[in-house]
């Protein structure tokens, strides 16, 4: 066994190489400075991408690039408030828009062709183009904060020597839904120019117009729209984000990566007659919340950013799933859609209960406030009775299918459900205590160290030479998810797990795939498995990869965000999935573990090529304060900053978590 894994250990090594002389070859797009990065547009260069943004009240898929030369510069809108019929998971109204063929730009009687420059992004996407005339066109595009519209400012600049005649032909049509298949009524989504009276450009002058596309109920008064206010608004709202949560390490990359995955983990939560509710996106998912998504994957993140929209949409979200409790103990379903009205449970238990439980509970703990804590518990108590009542005389929980909703074979009995309900366990206790509970607390701490002893025995095995976790009774090939046992802190079998995760057989180009053999990866697992690297200490084995995953997710061929999956969805830019990336810093390399409502345990992997990392304003545990972790020497120091000037500097002993109480 050692001689393979040597030989395998050394095969990863070259797949590195390669992958890393991959992305340097592949980088398409460089950082500036201010959390914003840019793609200059080589001569002959084509190249199409896509990204996601979103307000309260919409969202929209832009496509752009360069096809043939020319600029690419398509949209798909979502407006998830006016619900379609059957008012389902995917009856959000979207409408697509092509401004090559609805807008016309003449330059003396002459239409316009664009040819980009460059592109940039920082929370809006913005373009910039030369054209077959002296006319230059920038554009600018971005969703309103909290109005149903996505803006697009044009500010067309005369480059020339002498004056230009510009013409604008409007050729958007309105749209209109059918009444009978529309919800609220009839809705109308048209997009309005706005300040398009261009006067002649004299030399050097310039002239800015924009374009509102508006979603609305045709019953709805029309509304004067300010771009230039909403513009501010949504860069005041970037701005926040980039102001709270502040990782600082000395891989600027990473740190730009960490700033842009916020903005998608936070913008996409929508206003909705339910509350606010936190949406994966991706063209598909809105205005609904799923138990994997928001409660396992989202939730736990906000506190730590504190972004008040943030953490609304998690209590939401969790108050949702309460209205589902019931005294038979039937299942919670997975996902509750169209604004809280309908739900969608077709994948049946997928481990929803177990991915309630530990999302709550972890969530609980970290905002630090004991009201929402107690109003919380009911939900988190019940999921445990649920769970109590899959357990089988092996001592494992079984469930129907796992958040893969059958795509890959799960068994009755899988690891995902097991590992996560051991996690929930361990949280749960804390919150217990916490809440006055100590009873509970000490049989959460029994049933989790039980069910511990047990998903070793029952799943632990060599799979494909590895000792590592079988995911299923049968299953003989790896699996991804062989990674959540060390990311809720069953450090068991977790050397031959990384080698498992880092093989030829799961490691790609794209990260990690869903098991051997198979051509799909998903990026939630790479994101995990990262983050589970991290806590077991394999910092140094497994800093090289996370470096190249984010230099190709934030600077290569498809930006700015990490992504759904592939081939299904076309790497989608959910929102959940950046939530995680973020989570892969606070629970991966530093390692909090939130333990009480003030209260957390720390086991920072400081790197050796870096000399420090630091998180500056954190918001967990309703407190404000900063993480330091500096290396002096050959000893290396935690340095806690509170909000109210009081310092703790502690030294960190290898594999030893340090325990923290804020004032």
């Amino acid at each position: 066994m050692k001689t393979k894994l040597y030989y395998w250990s050394l095969v990863a090594i070259s797949l590195l190489q390669g992958s890393l002389s991959f992305a340097q070859n592949s980088k398409k797009w460089t950082l500036l400075k201010g959390n914003k990065i840019e793609w200059k547009v080589r001569a002959g260069e084509n190249h199409e991408d896509h990204i996601e943004m979103a307000g309260l009240q919409t969202a929209a898929v832009v496509y752009y690039g360069v096809r043939n030369g020319r600029l690419l510069l398509d949209k798909k809108i979502v407006f998830p408030m006016l619900r379609t019929i059957p008012n389902n998971t995917h009856a959000s109204l979207t409408v697509p828009f092509q401004d090559n063929k609805s807008l016309l730009i003449k330059v003396d009687g002459v239409g316009v062709d664009e040819y980009p420059l460059s592109f940039g992004l920082d929370g809006k996407l913005s373009v910039y183009s030369k054209t077959n005339s002296p006319l230059e066109i920038q554009r600018t595009l971005f969703p309103a904060v909290d109005k149903p519209v996505l803006i697009e400012q044009v500010k067309l600049v005369n480059t020339g020597s002498k004056p230009l005649q510009i013409d604008l032909i409007n050729k958007y049509s309105k749209f209109y839904s059918d009444p009978e298949k529309s919800v609220y009524g009839q809705y109308v989504v048209q997009a309005l120019l706005r300040d398009s009276l261009v006067p002649k450009l004299e030399p050097l002058q310039s002239y800015q117009f924009n374009i509102v596309y508006e979603g609305k109920k045709i019953t709805e008064p029309a509304y004067q729209y300010s771009p230039s206010y909403e513009l501010g608004k949504r860069e005041d709202f970037v701005k926040g984000l980039a102001g709270d949560l502040i990782l600082e390490t000395p891989n600027d990359t990473i740190n730009t990566a960490f700033a842009f995955a916020k903005i998608r983990a936070t913008e996409s939560i929508y206003d909705t007659k339910g509350g606010l509710m936190h949406g994966p996106g991706g063209l598909s998912y809105y205005a609904a919340i799923w138990a994997n998504d928001q409660a396992e994957y989202a939730n736990p993140f906000f506190p730590f950013l504190g972004n008040r929209n943030g953490n609304e949409s998690a209590i939401n979200s969790f108050r949702h799933f309460a209205r589902f409790m019931n005294s038979d103990y039937k299942p919670i379903p997975s996902s509750i859609v169209a604004e809280g009205d309908s739900y969608w449970n077709g994948a049946k238990d997928r481990g929803d209960m177990a991915m309630i439980a530990y999302g709550a509970s972890r969530y609980a703990l970290a905002l630090g406030k004991k009201d929402i804590a107690t109003e919380l518990w009911p939900l988190i108590h019940w999921c445990f009775e649920y769970l109590e009542r899959q357990k089988t005389d092996e001592g494992v929980y079984r469930s129907d299918s796992d958040e893969l909703e059958g795509r890959a074979p799960a068994g009755k009995i899988n690891l995902s459900t097991n590992s996560i309900a051991y996690g929930a366990y361990r949280s749960a206790a804390d919150l217990a205590r916490e809440l006055g509970k100590d009873d509970l607390s000490k049989l959460y701490l029994q049933r989790a160290g039980e069910l511990r002893s047990a998903i070793v025995r029952y799943f632990g095995t060599d799979v494909q030479g590895y000792s590592t976790y079988r995911y299923y009774d049968g299953n003989s090939i790896l699996r991804a998810w062989i990674c959540l046992p060390m990311t809720m802190g069953i450090t068991e079998r977790s050397a031959g797990t990384i080698d498992a995760l880092l093989s030829k057989y799961l490691w790609t180009n794209n990260g990690i795939l869903t098991q051997s053999g198979d051509k799909v990866f998903w990026d939630r697992a790479t994101l995990y498995a990262f983050k589970g690297f991290f806590m077991t200490g394999a910092t140094e084995r497994a800093l090289p990869y996370f470096k190249y995953y984010s230099s190709m997710r934030l600077l290569g061929d498809h930006v700015p965000y990490p992504v759904e999956a592939w081939p299904e969805g076309g790497q989608r830019h959910l929102s959940a999935e950046s939530a995680l990336y973020c989570r892969v810093i606070t629970e991966g390399l530093f390692h909090i573990v939130p333990t009480g409502f003030r209260k957390f345990s720390i086991n920072p992997s400081l790197p050796k090529e870096w000399k420090y990392m630091r998180l500056r304003r954190i918001r967990a545990f309703d407190r404000v304060f900063d993480l330091e972790v500096v290396r002096r020497g050959k000893q290396e120091f935690l340095v806690v900053k509170q909000q109210d000037g009081t310092i703790i500097q502690k030294i960190i002993l290898k594999n030893q978590a340090i325990s923290i109480t804020l004032n």
